[in-house]
């Protein structure tokens, strides 16, 4: 390699005299009158010192690439922690709802047992949204949120299909007491529920806005509307103008986001109409908000 290198040089200066001599003389040269000069005569930036190796640039020490890895699976474990807290204590918040108000109707502290059926339809969405601040920020939070209704589901299958027995449970939310009646609305609530969470959990105002319709504005249409609502629709005896009316009015005020007041405007009116034994409440309230909501916000 050191041959090839003096090669070079030696080609560059040969060059560079015979530029030289044909400046100075105007015609070709004779090879008696080139001069040769030395390679110090002049220096080339790679022959004016010792050699020195390739060098890419610092890498990384493998105790810095640990302390990095550390890091993150720290990060990534803290996560999980709080995500995992998050479920545990909301799936106790939801359990604790329901034998509040199964202690309550034992003890004749709520008289009735629909009063009873329909606080636990009105809180259990509103206070299961209330939890989602607790989740991290991460992509897998909503599918630890998602736990919770997905266990209700499933405890709703086993009671409804008498597989597991709790006559508690089923006062709770069934509006006649029998624990078929679980298949039917209290099922289609969990399920809009996870589903709400899934697809558009705390990104969207329109799960927000389908799940307060819902909870809110459907529980207390119900409410107001038996124990006021004398004057029913025109077209639907079973509703009253009092229940829709209260229904439009809850559900803006659990809301709360601009726009939301056609939403539930929408939401009433088909909450309203006369077509309860083909879709229930709980579907067909929430799809409506879903489609209006995305029809406003995009």
């Amino acid at each position: 390699m050191g041959a090839a290198v003096w090669s070079c040089g030696g080609a560059a200066v040969f060059a560079s005299a015979l530029l030289a001599g044909r400046r100075s003389h105007g015609s070709h040269l004779a090879p008696t009158q080139l001069h040769f000069a030395s390679a110090s005569s002049y220096p080339l930036p790679f022959l004016s010192g010792p050699a020195t190796p390739f060098s890419p640039g610092p890498m990384p020490s493998s105790r810095a690439q640990l302390r990095l890895l550390r890091l993150r699976v720290q990060a990534s474990a803290g996560v999980v922690l709080q995500d995992a807290a998050a479920t545990t204590f909301c799936f106790a918040g939801a359990y604790s709802l329901v034998l509040v108000f199964d202690a309550l109707a034992e003890r004749n502290i709520i008289q009735k047992q629909s009063l009873s059926r329909k606080a636990v339809h009105v809180l259990s969405g509103l206070l299961y949204m209330s939890t989602w601040p607790f989740f991290s920020s991460s992509m897998v939070a909503r599918y630890f949120a998602a736990v919770v209704p997905l266990l209700n589901c499933i405890r709703l299958l086993c009671y409804g299909l008498r597989l597991l027995t709790d006559e508690g449970v089923v006062k709770s939310v069934a509006r006649e007491g029998r624990p078929e009646e679980l298949l039917r609305g209290p099922l289609y609530y969990v399920i809009v529920l996870l589903l709400c969470t899934l697809v558009f959990w705390r990104e969207s105002p329109v799960g927000v806005v389908s799940l307060t319709m819902m909870s809110g504005g459907d529980g207390f249409a119900d409410i107001v509307g038996r124990r006021y609502g004398a004057t029913k629709l025109p077209y639907n005896q079973q509703k009253s103008w009092v229940g829709s009316i209260s229904m439009f009015i809850f559900g803006l005020l659990f809301s709360t986001i601009t726009r939301v007041a056609l939403i539930s405007l929408a939401a009433t009116v088909v909450e309203s109409l006369p077509i309860g034994d083909v879709i229930d409440d709980n579907i067909s309230v929430p799809l409506t908000s879903v489609l209006t909501s995305v029809l406003l916000f995009g």
